[in-house]
């Protein structure tokens, strides 16, 4: 562990960690949350042993370090993915989500032996992705999951198969989330070429969950070649889906403010397509003038693709009108985008910037389970409190101990 200076603060230690030089990535951090003291003394995603071993050995390999028991049912979990079975699909995605550390390693295993059979399948479509990742958000309202079903069963109609990962937040006081987006997808949910996954935010910023990238890789391992993200949509800040999937959906209703609402830096210039929703009977007016507006607000904002302009439609999930179009704009960008190359490169980064926000939640894990930090926090927590110190002082003594000791 390198030294911390004690006056960096807690967010400067982050700041530290993620400021090393090999991170190339231009694209934005994902939004990160502290969170409470983790469960476990030393919680980390894999082993030394596992993290040695991931880097340097083949999938194949690393079963051999797991029990009878262990194999047997990750070789029937994979075998059931590939497959296309829901229920190993299902199984697989909890598997990553547990906080279990013994847990959390056999799925890293599951994982690697995925990402192997993907890169393969990928090498004999002549290295181009197997599947198409849309990310949706908006604010609450806006029909997203009324969107994404009418879609839904539109695209397996024609024959794709169509996973979605909706994201729900969950509460701050009891940690539980209502999960209730599936409920809204009755149709898709009976649609034997869909895959509905509700997962909560468990505290994490910017709309995802922190597996929600390897979920990703399950779907699509699965046989999924549409994968449909679903954000909390809490706000402007809740974007972070844009750095894991290959295009951004921003959906609003009509009547939902003016054009600078929409402009804001932030959400509205990371979206590839904005979907005017609801429009229909009394909102068609409204509907169209607010894809007027952001049309026009749109044109101010600094082009994130050199292959590709930002559109702005309407469509209604009630009637359907416009559905079928808002797909075409879909198609259009995943053609231009493949063409150029752009899409495979967008992928890449966004593997850089998930991998440093796993760092910096497991470095802030890590330094709230040091000894000498565990020892001294009750009491400098209690003064907090009392206000016998203020809390900057609090975090810089919290460092010092940390960085003495290490």
């Amino acid at each position: 562990m390198p030294h911390i200076h004690p006056k960096m603060g807690r967010l400067g230690l982050l700041r530290y960690i993620s400021s090393f030089p090999t991170r190339t990535s231009c694209l934005p951090q994902p939004g990160f949350t502290g969170g409470p003291l983790c469960s476990q003394p030393t919680v980390r995603a894999l082993s030394c042993q596992y993290r040695r071993g991931l880097s340097t050995t083949a999938p194949g390999e690393l079963m051999k370090d797991l029990s009878g028991p262990e194999q047997r049912r990750l070789t029937a979990l994979y075998d059931g993915l590939i497959a296309g079975q829901r229920a190993s699909l299902a199984e697989a995605i909890t598997l990553v989500e547990t906080q279990h550390p013994r847990k959390k390693e056999l799925a890293q295993v599951l994982l690697q032996r995925v990402l192997a059979y993907r890169t393969e399948q990928e090498r004999l479509n002549g290295g181009r992705p197997l599947a198409f990742r849309v990310g949706l958000s908006g604010p609450p309202g806006a029909g997203k999951s009324s969107f994404i079903e009418v879609v839904g069963k539109m695209l397996t109609g024609r024959g794709h198969k169509v996973s979605v990962l909706a994201v729900d937040p969950s509460s701050c006081t009891t940690g539980g989330s209502l999960l209730g987006d599936k409920t809204r997808m009755t149709e898709l949910t009976r649609d034997m070429n869909a895959f509905i996954r509700p997962s909560p935010t468990s505290g994490t910023l910017g709309g995802v969950t922190r597996t929600t990238n390897e979920a990703i890789v399950l779907c699509e391992g699965a046989g999924y070649d549409i994968v449909l993200v679903e954000t909390v949509g809490v706000g402007q800040s809740e974007f972070a889906v844009a750095d894991m999937v290959d295009m951004f959906v921003l959906l609003i209703p009509p009547a939902g403010g003016d054009e600078l609402q929409g402009i804001k830096r932030g959400i509205i210039e990371r979206a590839d397509l904005v979907v005017v929703t609801k429009s229909d009977g009394d909102l068609v007016v409204p509907a169209r003038r607010m894809q007027t507006e952001y049309t026009s607000a749109l044109k101010l904002l600094r082009r994130q693709s050199k292959s590709w302009n930002p559109k702005v439609v309407r469509a209604s999930s009630h009637s359907g009108d416009g559905i079928p179009e808002v797909w075409a704009k879909m198609e259009s960008y995943r053609d231009s985008m493949l063409a150029s190359g752009e899409l495979q490169a967008r992928r890449r980064a966004q593997q850089k910037v998930w991998m440093w926000n796993l760092i910096q939640e497991n470095v802030l894990c890590y330094f709230q389970n040091h000894p000498s930090v565990r020892e001294a926090l009750p009491r400098l927590e209690e003064k907090v409190n009392t206000g016998t110190i203020s809390p900057g002082l609090a975090a810089d003594l919290l460092l010092k101990y940390f960085s003495s000791s290490s």
